[in-house]
């Protein structure tokens, strides 16, 4: 009998320990791991264009998908800032018959900009330079998960007004392409 896959969903701002968590998570738990900030490397080095962001992180979902769908657990390794995010895949891992293991990340500004500076200093291909106004921008801009979503007990809400499923919603917000 196949084991049920589980899609591992990392949460929180820049330089947090979510690709570390990632990294660990792909080896203990034979996950595919999907790291954005890689492939846009790979694709643009240091440029950041934010309109393709949007197109890696939706084809990378695909990808994420359907490894589930062969029974292949997955990391996601983005961020995932809005909660709308978060249900969007924990409601197509659910589809899919997959469980969902967040893990969320969450460091003071101190030490936050002094992994970045770390990282800058001696990764700096793996990384873009983050102002601290940037980085405030950011922190109050993530929809912190809930105590519920965290631990799976909190119900997938209905996806927002103008969408009739999560997977309209999904496909929305990660188009297909970069326009």
């Amino acid at each position: 009998m196949m084991r049920r896959p589980t899609l591992f969903l990392t949460v929180g701002l820049p330089c947090t320990g979510k690709t570390t968590a990632a990294r660990r998570i792909e080896i203990e738990r034979e996950a595919l791991r999907l790291t954005k900030d890689e492939w846009v490397k790979a694709l643009y080095g240091h440029e950041n264009p934010p309109s393709a962001q949007d197109v890696i992180e939706g084809r990378l979902i695909q990808i994420g998908l359907r490894a589930l769908e062969l029974g292949t657990n997955v990391v996601i390794d983005f961020g995932l800032w809005s909660r709308d995010e978060r249900s969007a895949l924990r409601q197509a891992a659910a589809d899919l018959g997959a469980t969902v293991e967040m893990r969320y990340f969450a460091l003071d500004p101190a030490e936050q900009r002094r992994r970045l500076d770390k990282r800058q200093a001696e990764a700096p291909h793996t990384t873009w330079p983050m102002s601290d106004e940037e980085l405030a921008a950011w922190a109050a801009t993530i929809e912190i998960p809930t105590p519920g979503e965290l631990d799976g007990s909190e119900p997938i809400g209905d996806p927002p007004a103008g969408f009739a499923t999560w997977h309209e919603w999904r496909t929305h917000r990660w188009p297909p392409s970069v326009s």
